[in-house]
């Protein structure tokens, strides 16, 4: 009888901590915290900027990419923002939100430096912008002289 129990017990234990007497392997559950290198902090996020998505759309043959990097710790937005074609040189370029597809928003981050391409910066954004931006109700667009209101535009998305 006890020595049904200590088999029984031994056997609930190999079970338990997945030791496999055969090649003789034991597993551990490895706890995984916020901090783990293996949970992403990072939003990877994307715009396919064109007069087709300005709003209202235009003729410009421009085309231009966001490449972002929103860190959710730090709730800072990093970018670099490219673009060929345009009409002239770019005189403005901002985020704009909240705004879905075919509607326009005040800018929410404005860019600010050398307007030419690549355009790189960072912005730490408040709870509001962060909202917004997760979301999918932020674009943005490249201004010019011919095109005041707006040159090329894309909606800023997180990258599937």
């Amino acid at each position: 009888m006890i020595r049904s129990r200590t088999t029984l017990i031994a056997s609930l234990l190999i079970s338990l901590f997945g030791i496999t007497a055969c090649n003789k392997t034991v597993m551990t559950a490895t706890p995984v915290s916020v901090n783990s290198p293996t949970v992403s902090v990072l939003i990877a996020m994307t715009a396919q900027l064109s007069g087709a998505t300005e709003v209202p759309p235009n003729k410009s043959t421009g085309k231009g990419m966001v490449d972002a990097n929103f860190n959710k710790q730090s709730n800072v937005l990093t970018w670099t923002i490219t673009y060929s074609g345009l009409t002239g040189p770019a005189t403005a370029a901002h985020f704009h939100g909240p705004a879905g597809p075919g509607v326009n928003a005040p800018p929410s981050v404005p860019l600010s430096g050398s307007l030419d391409s690549p355009i790189k910066g960072t912005a730490t954004l408040t709870a509001a912008q962060v909202s917004d931006l997760t979301a999918g109700n932020w674009y943005l667009n490249v201004h010019t002289a011919a095109n005041p209101g707006g040159e090329i535009r894309g909606q800023v998305m997180a990258k599937p």
